[in-house]
């Protein structure tokens, strides 16, 4: 079994090389010219032999336990070794029969990496057992708790390289032990210290073997030390402690470092006298493309012609060395998770349904808990200890926030067994929620608005990764990622400027049409239909922006079933008039309150004129049809809208965010968007409102300015109402809190 071991990581490292060097001569059976390499090498060889050494001693570990085993790859850029190894265990021919077992496979898959229309530099969802690319550092670890996450038979082994562990995200993902139960599979991190990153020493490698195994006990681990850096046999030590940390059954959990050299396998020095193996050197590509001779001298030290025989067939022992093929680490199930996905038993929301006035999250939080009854294992809630103040807390009556440690003090609604997962840890919740996702399962991702975009970088990466899973047809689709996201900037007077943020909106308009959707549901019946919604589809990004606050309810739930269908509609009870000479737009909770409070002092104030109400549930159905799914066709937008109506919008986020998915529809100057404008502090709704040019006042003054026909009249009357919030402005400065008229507004039918 040694030499076997062996000879395999010297068939991979050699694999790893050629892919990020050559395009023709993959064996070597002639001498190397300059037409043989690509003409752009790209990779990061560093770290390569090192992921061998794991997925080899893996393997091994698999063979002689039967233990089903997800490897989680955070150094993403190492992927020539991975798809060494998915190829000599026969997963890329299963998967693509040009990647055959010969040589005519062995040439495709050097020449297919970092090559157009081939596989990119790095880990991607068109490469089999991949749930996490590792492109961007920090979040492996998370990802495979994810994963591990009430699936007691799955053991996800998550190599962490000592680069990323320096990242914030990764120092707190070590805590996640704490939040694990009985029920959830094994996650083994594997730390790859191998010392440095790409142009200078980690931290981890500054750290003496006392300071690291101080440190990762107090995390609450059971380190294993693993140094292979001055033996001839890694495979032993490296198998030994991967049969120990299997065999733990108690205890703090273990977590192996393992020291490792750079680059091992490089020349010393490059023919300049630049020292390469075992430094910062080895870790993209080692040597130029011009230094053909080192080039080759380096890749014939692995003697190809002793691995493959003359038609590329790899030898009978290196083939032997994977375990049976559907325990092999490529095939793992949970790896294409949307195969084990079912759909989730939702409830009828008609029986959560509000009347009269409710607060929109503490409805859905009833509904929510419903669903937990009905689905105990397969739907998990993440959220940075928000949940109860967000209105969330009747899922609480039901079940528990899940935690693995005894604490001091007062605590409730804590136990080992929950659906609730709460840390103060936005990339932990983000992390967690991708990994269950993309191993079959479902979730909701409630935060409060303005922090959401602490996870602006992963959730980029997540849709990408969504975008290219499309892409290839043996992917199953998976749940939808989906955010609620409450305690928005309009009413979060207590907190002030600093909780006011609604960019992720922006944010989530940069991603490919078919991933991502936004919503705004204006009331409790509207957000119930909303997730019901959302809780049901596959492969996307849902974004709900929703109210707590105790706020009328619009729409019956007919109604709301109906409106959330079309994604924006008119409200013909609250619009009056014939053919509109102002439309009054809203998208979200507190800008659907405002725009009907305008309406009502336009009423009063010029009963003649001719207003209609649309609200938009969907923003992006505002999008032209072409641009994205959801569109609306030009029939119903110009139903909506008319088509030379001047369009007052009371928007929940940026103005930007409207006039960007309107781009492409005839005669857009006609809408005046109203917005967060960047202004606030700690102040009265009212203020805010008012600082924002948002308040009903600001909404009736530019509809009277602008209406059809109004233009002599208009003035006067936009400066009364003006007046009339100047006015209701001192009484909130002079008082403290917002006057009557406005805390009592009550929409009157």
């Amino acid at each position: 079994m040694r030499d076997a071991l062996r000879r395999y990581r010297r068939a991979c490292d050699y694999l790893a090389a050629a892919m990020i060097y050559l395009k023709d001569n993959v064996l070597l059976t002639e001498p190397l010219r300059p037409e043989h390499l690509k003409p752009r090498p790209l990779g990061h060889w560093g770290t390569c032999p090192g992921l061998t050494l794991v997925y080899s001693a893996l393997n091994r570990l698999v063979a002689e336990t039967q233990q089903r085993t997800l490897l989680v790859t955070g150094p993403g850029h190492g992927a020539p070794a991975i798809h060494a190894n998915l190829w000599l265990e026969g997963t890329h021919a299963e998967y693509d029969p040009r990647l055959s077992l010969d040589g005519s496979g062995l040439a495709e898959l050097v020449r297919r990496f970092s090559w157009p229309g081939g596989f990119p530099s790095h880990l991607s969802p068109e490469v089999p057992g991949v749930i996490h690319e590792g492109g961007e550092l920090g979040y492996a670890l998370a990802t495979a708790f994810g994963a591990a996450f009430d699936d007691p038979d799955l053991l996800v082994a998550c190599v962490i390289g000592d680069g990323e562990a320096e990242t914030g995200p990764t120092a707190a993902a070590w805590h996640s032990p704490k939040f694990t139960n009985p029920g959830d599979g094994r996650v083994l991190p594997i730390l790859h210290l191998n010392g440095y990153k790409i142009a200078s020493p980690t931290v981890c490698e500054a750290m003496s073997d006392d300071e690291l195994t101080a440190y990762f006990t107090g995390c609450g681990w059971n380190p294993l030390l693993v140094d292979v850096r001055d033996t001839d046999d890694p495979d032993s030590p490296l198998a030994e402690a991967l049969a120990r940390a299997h065999r733990q059954d108690s205890g703090p959990p273990p977590m192996i470092v393992l020291r490792n050299t750079k680059g091992l396998g490089l020349p010393s020095t490059s023919p300049e006298g630049t020292p390469l193996e075992g430094t910062f050197h080895a870790h993209q590509v080692p040597l130029d493309a011009d230094q053909l001779s080192a080039v080759e001298q380096w890749l014939r030290s692995y003697r190809p012609e002793e691995l493959f025989d003359a038609d590329g067939v790899p030898a009978p022992d290196l083939l032997a060395v994977p375990p049976e093929p559907e325990l092999r680490l490529g095939r793992v199930p949970q790896a294409n998770g949307g195969r084990l996905r079912r759909d989730l038993p939702l409830p009828d929301v008609a029986a959560f349904a509000g009347t009269e006035e409710e607060s929109p999250t503490e409805a859905l939080g009833g509904w929510l808990a419903e669903l937990v009854r009905r689905a105990p294992d397969t739907f998990r809630v993440v959220c940075p200890d928000e949940l109860q103040s967000n209105k969330l807390g009747a899922l609480l009556d039901v079940t528990d926030r899940q935690f693995d440690r005894a604490v001091p003090g007062h605590t409730e609604h804590l136990a080992r067994r929950g659906r609730v997962l709460e840390v103060l840890s936005e990339h932990l919740c983000q992390g967690w929620l991708q990994g269950y996702l993309l191993t079959g399962r479902h979730g909701l991702f409630p935060c409060y608005e303005a922090f959401v975009s602490i996870v602006d970088s992963m959730v980029n990466q997540y849709a990408k990764f969504l975008k290219m899973s499309g892409e290839v047809g043996w992917r199953a689709p998976v749940a939808s990622l989906n955010y609620l996201l409450t305690s928005d900037g309009w009413r979060q007077e207590h907190n002030g400027y600093s909780h006011q943020g609604p960019g992720f909106i922006n944010q989530m308009l940069t991603k490919k049409a078919h991933t991502t959707r936004i919503f705004f549901p204006p009331d409790a019946n509207t957000l119930l239909e909303t997730m019901h919604r959302c809780l049901s589809s596959t492969d996307l990004i849902n974004v709900v922006v929703a109210g707590k606050q105790s706020s009328p309810v619009w729409l019956s739930p007919d109604d709301a079933r109906a409106h959330c269908r079309a994604g924006t509609a008119v409200w013909p009870w609250a619009s009056h008039g014939g053919s509109p000479d102002v439309v009054l737009a809203c998208a979200g909770t507190t800008p659907t309150a405002e725009t009907l409070a305008a309406v009502q002092l336009l009423a009063a104030a010029a009963p003649e004129l001719r207003v209609r109400v649309v609200n938009v549930v969907d923003l992006l159905s505002l999008c032209p049809p072409g641009r994205h799914p959801n569109g609306l066709s030009d029939e119903a937008f110009a139903e909506c809208f008319g088509e030379d109506v001047p369009v007052i919008f009371a928007f929940h986020g940026y103005p930007s965010a409207v006039h960007e998915v309107l781009h492409g529809r005839p005669a857009t100057q006609r809408f005046h968007v109203h917005g967060y404008l960047e202004e606030g502090t700690t102040t009265t709704p009212f203020d805010l409102l008012a600082s924002n040019r948002m308040t009903r006042h600001d909404l009736a003054a530019d509809a009277v300015r602008r209406a059809r026909g109004w233009s002599s009249l208009g003035g006067d009357l936009a400066r009364d109402f003006q007046r009339q919030r100047d006015e209701f402005l001192a009484a909130a400065y002079r008082d403290g809190e917002d006057p009557a008229e406005i805390t009592g507004w009550r929409w009157k039918r």
